[in-house]
């Protein structure tokens, strides 16, 4: 036998010939599957207790069971665990250290599973506690922003489309616009938790087991709502992966829009906001830099969590039933994906309520580029003209202002009658800024009354569900 090839598998007694050193290298998955040690455990406790209410187990078998997995659980909180790549994976090193702790019984704990439905069942509990530690986090990031908002339901800032000065809105209101996206965003992820709770456990290989086995034992003592519906999709099922992928990608995608409107208004252009220190970072040559790294590295991780669903897409797209080797590329990208949105969440949770706005800046900004000329037009259309009419009048108002370097709230009376016979002192009512965020008061308005309102709606939704939680 070569001294590259090792013949103790606990599945070798089909092979006549032992497996490369190298094929057992890249074949393994227990650098990275580790990390489910705790949801194998769960696993098998719950498998071995139905075992034992359905006679294939004794209760001291049980009990030796029970207190080997809990010594196998002590040793990896402790880092005292040996791992190897010879075992494969998380499931063939537990159950291997389970043998040589109890012995013979050891071996009868794989009774009537597979790793197909193991590993099934091991992935969706990770992501069932990760996407409740995400869920709190976001609703973390949410509670910031809307407590900033609240704050500012009277600061003024120019609102843009095509990134121009197109009306003015209030702080607060932007603010609020961005939680509406992570609202979004944490319905999506409750859809996928709910789609994912159900115990894959039981469907063994493929095709079930001869075992009098109980699955809706083990799905209740696990936490899911059900046992799922069908062996052979049981074990091949990763739709609640992309899922969470999908929601991953949107999350970020979000998150990156915030950063690209954080990084502009922290430029010596825009000058709207200040990030504390602990969240930027200086230069190595120029010592006035203070550089918005945290949102400008989320902006970039992004494409990142994008890739990793694609990646996940792309694994299951040729795949038939039921279980194949390939599957075990789906964990990488999963758990960094997890990994991604926990650091990201955190870092905004963080930051976002710490945002230290340049009011004056702002205004100032919103008082620039005529953003009150719809204002106008919409005062004419109240005077009686036509829309298209008001619309033609407040053009040549603003080709005046450009060439006079005057705003319209700037111009006097004579002036803005020169361009339509409808207007009167009362004009400056709706020119101002002030006016302007007051007169859209409405449900989904930017009038400070209706931004405290939308923020206080908010606040009690995060509030009640995370009560409901509790």
């Amino acid at each position: 036998m070569s001294k590259d090839q090792d013949t103790s598998k606990l599945w070798g007694g089909r092979f006549t010939e032992a497996t490369d050193s190298f094929v057992q290298r890249f074949t393994a998955s227990v650098t990275f599957d580790q990390r489910m040690a705790e949801e194998d455990i769960e696993g098998s406790l719950a498998h071995a207790a139905m075992l034992c209410e359905v006679g294939v187990l004794s209760r001291d078998e049980l009990t030796q069971i029970q207190d080997g997995l809990g010594q196998i659980r002590k040793e990896i909180a402790e880092g005292n665990f040996a791992w190897s790549v010879e075992l494969e994976d998380v499931h063939m090193n537990i159950e291997s250290r389970l043998t040589q702790l109890i012995g013979i019984t050891g071996k009868k704990l794989h009774t009537g599973r597979s790793r197909n439905d193991q590993v099934a069942t091991d992935i969706r509990l990770y992501l069932r506690k990760a996407i409740d530690a995400i869920s709190a986090e976001l609703s973390r990031l949410q509670l910031g922003t809307i407590g900033l908002a609240a704050q500012h339901a009277h600061t003024v800032m120019p609102g843009f489309t095509h990134l121009q000065t197109a009306q003015p809105v209030a702080f607060g209101h932007h603010l609020l616009a961005w939680n509406e996206m992570l609202e979004r965003d944490y319905g999506r992820l409750q859809d996928c938790r709910a789609r994912l709770n159900q115990s894959p456990l039981g469907a063994a290989a493929l095709a079930g087991t001869t075992y009098p086995i109980r699955r809706e034992l083990t799905a209740a003592a696990l936490g899911f709502d059900k046992p799922t519906e069908n062996s052979l999709d049981s074990v091949s099922d990763r739709d609640f992966a992309i899922e969470f992928c999908s929601f991953a990608a949107l999350l970020l995608t979000h998150l990156s829009r915030m950063s690209e409107e954080l990084v502009l208004w922290t430029s010596a252009q825009f000058n709207f906001i200040e990030l504390p220190d602990r969240f930027c970072t200086g230069s190595s040559i120029m010592p006035q830099k203070k550089n918005p790294d945290v949102p400008e590295l989320v902006r970039g991780k992004t494409g990142r969590v994008n890739g990793h669903l694609i990646s996940l897409l792309t694994l299951m797209k040729s795949q038939p039933l039921a279980y194949n080797k390939d599957n075990q590329e789906d964990k990488e990208p999963l758990f960094d994906t997890v990994d991604t949105v926990l650091d990201c969440l955190r870092a905004f949770a963080d930051m976002v309520p710490a945002i230290r706005p340049r009011a004056e800046a702002m205004r100032e900004a919103a008082r620039r580029g005529f953003s009150t000329a719809t204002d106008l037009a919409d005062y004419l259309v109240r005077k009686g003209l036509p829309f298209r009419d008001a619309h033609e009048v407040v053009g040549k108002a603003v080709a005046h202002g450009v060439a006079s370097g005057l705003d319209l709230a700037e111009m006097s009376l004579d002036t803005l009658r020169g361009f339509s016979s409808d207007i009167s002192e009362d004009v400056f009512d709706v020119l101002t800024l002030e006016g302007s965020l007051a007169a859209r008061d409405h449900l989904g308005g930017t009038a400070p009354a209706q931004v405290s309102a939308a923020a206080e709606r908010a606040r009690a939704r995060v509030e009640a569900r995370a009560a409901a939680n509790a």
